[in-house]
């Protein structure tokens, strides 16, 4: 920090198991991520390429080796792994994480469906290759779970081997924990909190005021995840206690 101020939240040091920011890019370019480490990589503890962008991103390896040269973990977004898995092409898939020397990979079920046994499976079969962070949730709005059911597939992908499961929300905010107009399912979350740890689930959160509502429930140090790359350092404000709508919630 650039001086001394009193009375904040204790942020947890990188590299950190919880407290994570978990940024979106959806396609930045080479001197945009460069530009964008030299503001906030400091305050990024890793960086999803969003759904399926890295078949499309051109300089793929060039950009990676950016993040990676900044110490920045990478991994494709969920949705690459069900674009090859529902062509059959899980080899190639896992062919395409070493080709790229992936050290993480996300195994999602949100836009196809899976039965859950086998999108176990694949998280088991991937953890011999790469950390697995899991996402639980459809982007489909009409496809709401109930509480139990949220648990249940969790504490699966846990057993099976995820670090993380993710809390789907999309890059809008609008579906799995948060209903269409991006309110927080208040309840959804208390139950699945009631079961889950919560420095293993990363909410989706790419909405300020989504954001504010889990720091106020669970600290400075919760995961959050779908973080705008311009909103990283707005973000740790609200983390710390520094801006309007978390300014007295620390004090």
């Amino acid at each position: 920090m650039n001086y001394q101020m009193n009375n904040l939240p204790e942020r947890v040091a990188k590299p950190r198991n919880h407290g994570i920011t978990m940024v979106m890019d959806k396609g930045l370019s080479l001197r945009q991520v460069e530009d964008f480490i030299d503001v906030a990589g400091e305050h990024t503890d890793i960086v999803k390429l969003g759904w399926a962008t890295s078949f499309v991103t051109p300089k793929l390896q060039e950009k990676l080796d950016i993040y990676r040269s900044a110490g920045l973990p990478v991994y494709f977004g969920g949705t690459l792994f069900e674009a090859f898995v529902v062509r059959n092409q899980f080899d190639d898939y896992c062919r395409i994480l070493d080709k790229y020397k992936m050290e993480y990979a996300e195994v999602s079920d949100g836009s196809i469906e899976i039965e859950h046994e086998v999108k176990c499976d694949y998280i088991r079969k991937l953890t011999g290759q790469v950390t697995v962070i899991s996402e639980v949730g459809s982007k489909d709005v009409q496809k709401i779970f109930a509480p139990y059911k949220w648990i249940k597939l969790m504490n699966a992908e846990i057993e099976a081997g995820a670090w993380k499961v993710i809390a789907e929300a999309r890059e809008s905010g609008n579906v799995g924990i948060y209903r269409d107009s991006g309110e927080v399912r208040q309840g959804l979350v208390d139950e699945i909190l009631t079961q889950i740890p919560e420095e293993t689930i990363i909410w989706e959160a790419p909405q300020k005021a989504q954001q504010v509502w889990f720091i106020k429930l669970i600290g400075a140090n919760v995961n959050l995840g779908n973080i705008a790359p311009a909103e990283v350092i707005p973000l740790e404000t609200l983390r710390l206690g520094i801006r309007s709508d978390t300014f007295d919630f620390f004090l």
